[in-house]
This record gives structure tokens, C-alpha cells and sequence, in this order.
């Protein structure tokens, strides 16, 4: 199978289904940057191998995301067999925060990004995640999403600043706070 097709060569691409779309068109801006997400959480499932498993699992589900977002309606979704987001999605991700939280110090204060790789890598990763579930708030005003789609997100991206936490506490990184200057 060749990977290139000539087809986007006048700035056009294809949405599942066969609807063409401008390659700046708002759904192509969200399933990019939510491939842009993924790739990030590869680099940080090298970093912090320990959590192989969490990520993949949210790799996959973005892969859903990405697919729902890339198709024309939810109906051709449907037709192509794409996975739903399930409650259960957003349950686990809050079962594994509310694990993480359990072991972390209590937050006094905003904390700077960094400290080691692996929690840069997170906070790359949940600052990606916002962009996303911005660029997915904006077609959701205009066309029909799944809200489930936000909230998982949004909660995804909780989760990553909760990972860049736990992450350095079982590295024994210090956490840097944010210190305003007067």
C-alpha cells in the first residue's frame, strides 16, 4: 500500500466517509492535534515506562477520538464501527487520579513545568490536551459532538497534570513552586 495518494495535493483531504474538506477546516485542527497528543504521550511512555499501560490505554482511546472527529457525522462513525467513549473512560481516568492523589503531598501552590524529562513530557502532554478540548469546544458550537468527547478531555488532561506530580514524587523530584513577585 503506497502512503501517499496526490489527493490533498490542492489542500483538500478526505474526512471517514469521503466528505473533502479544506485541510484547515476545524475538525482536520482538532484530529491533528489530538495525533499531536498521542505522539507526545508516545515520548512519554518511553520516559516513564513504568506507566506503559495507563498510556497505551489513552493512546487508544484518543485514536477513537481522533477517528470520531475525522468523520463526517457520528452516524458515518457508527457505519465505520468506531469506538464510543464510554463513561467508564472518564471513570477510570478519575479512579487512577484519585490513586495517584492518594500517594502525593498535598498542593500548596501552582508549580513550575519540569524537574526531569519524564514530568516535562507530562505537562507537554496535558498542555496539548487543553489546545484539543479547546479546538473541540469551538466545532461542538457548531456541529454535532458527542459532549463526552469534552469531558473526557478535560478530565484526560487533569489526569496529566496529576501523572507530572506523581511522576516526580517517585523520582524524588522537588517540585518547584510558582513564586509571584510582588
Amino acid at each position: 500500500m503506497k502512503i501517499y495518494t496526490r489527493t490533498g495535493d490542492k489542500g483538500q483531504t478526505g474526512l471517514l466517509g469521503g466528505t473533502r474538506v479544506p485541510k484547515d477546516h476545524a475538525r482536520i485542527e482538532a484530529y491533528g492535534t489530538i495525533d499531536e497528543l498521542n505522539s507526545h504521550l508516545g515520548m512519554l511512555r518511553d520516559l516513564a515506562t513504568d506507566r506503559a499501560s495507563l498510556i497505551v490505554g489513552i493512546q487508544e482511546t484518543l485514536f477513537s477520538i481522533g477517528s470520531r472527529l475525522a468523520s463526517s457525522s457520528e452516524q458515518e462513525a457508527d457505519k465505520f464501527k468506531v469506538p464510543h467513549i464510554e463513561e467508564a473512560d472518564i471513570a477510570a481516568l478519575e479512579s487512577e487520579m484519585d490513586r495517584m492523589d492518594k500517594e502525593l503531598p498535598e498542593m500548596r501552590n501552582f508549580i513550575l513545568p519540569g524537574g526531569h524529562p519524564a514530568i516535562s513530557q507530562a505537562h507537554i502532554c496535558r498542555t496539548v490536551c487543553r489546545r484539543a478540548e479547546r479546538l473541540v469546544v469551538s466545532i461542538a458550537e457548531k456541529e454535532l459532538l458527542p459532549e463526552i468527547i469534552v469531558r473526557y478531555l478535560n478530565r484526560l488532561s487533569d489526569l496529566l497534570f496529576m501523572l507530572a506530580r506523581h511522576i516526580g514524587s517517585k523520582l524524588g523530584t522537588k517540585e518547584t513552586p510558582w513564586r509571584p513577585k510582588p
